[in-house]
């Protein structure tokens, strides 16, 4: 029998979890300001749906799981695999605007994207990169064919990217805002589901995230992978500052 609200916020009262059931009540009391409710409910209840199917797992694996990412991760791809692809959209392979990536930072990605992306760009070090077609493109772009080399392995934001003008992608890559192109819903529910993992986990484990732009240039500088973590550490409010921001412009692309 589930327990009510009020028996779970009161188990996750009595300090940080040390198995799935008080993990179960960290989650069910974990709140989110800032992402609409319905944002929440839908990332906690995939997020135990998830923790459903690997309860009988070792609790310090399910930990590891949550605090890297990995179960984010998957729920956000069996979203992106679950869905049929929206209608009208103008993205097709080698247009490559939307891996031109803002700042120094590139965007958001968890410990196991970064881990994944580094493991698959470090053996192309030395090769020219996506910089060598734009200077603030993403290093894992082919500069001549604007194709990703990480393509399997690349962050659920990469994945769930998408426009419905080119046009608008070219702008946005200059600096000059343009309607058109947005996040598909995985992407905030990702984000979501590590947040409430974050929240769930504290006082158990940390459960940071990283710059993908930064997370690629050290692979690509031969940096060790706990090195390239460590320089593409994100600050603690990161996270939160990207589920907000998904939160008010998220795109829902039908």
């Amino acid at each position: 029998m589930s327990k009510s609200p009020r028996t779970a916020r009161r188990a996750a009262r009595s300090g940080p979890p040390r198995d799935v059931e008080s993990l179960r009540a960290a989650i069910s009391s974990a709140r989110l300001s800032g992402t609409p409710p319905q944002v929440v409910e839908q990332a906690r209840g995939l997020l135990m749906a998830w923790l459903g199917t690997v309860r009988t797992e070792p609790f310090t694996g399910i930990v590891r799981d949550l605090a890297s990412g990995s179960a984010a991760r998957q729920v956000g791809q069996a979203m992106v695999d679950q869905s049929p692809a929206p209608e009208g959209l103008d993205c097709k392979a080698g247009c490559a605007f939307c891996c031109i990536l803002p700042g120094d930072d590139g965007g958001t990605i968890t410990g196991a994207e970064a881990r994944a992306l580094h493991a698959v760009l470090t053996p192309l070090a030395g090769q020219p990169d996506g910089r060598a077609w734009h200077t603030h493109a993403c290093p894992a772009l082919d500069p001549e064919t604007r194709l990703c080399r990480a393509y399997d392995a690349r962050p659920m934001i990469c994945r769930t990217y998408v426009s419905r003008d080119v046009t608008a992608c070219e702008a946005i890559a200059e600096g000059d805002a343009k309607p058109g192109t947005g996040t598909l819903p995985a992407q905030i529910i990702h984000i979501a589901v590590q947040s409430l993992a974050r929240a769930a986990l504290k006082g158990v484990t940390t459960v940071p995230t990283y710059s993908l732009k930064k997370v690629a240039t050290a692979a690509l500088g031969l940096a060790e992978v706990e090195s390239a973590l460590k320089s593409s550490r994100h600050p603690p409010g990161s996270l939160d500052t990207e589920r907000r921001r998904l939160s008010r412009g998220i795109f829902r692309a039908h």
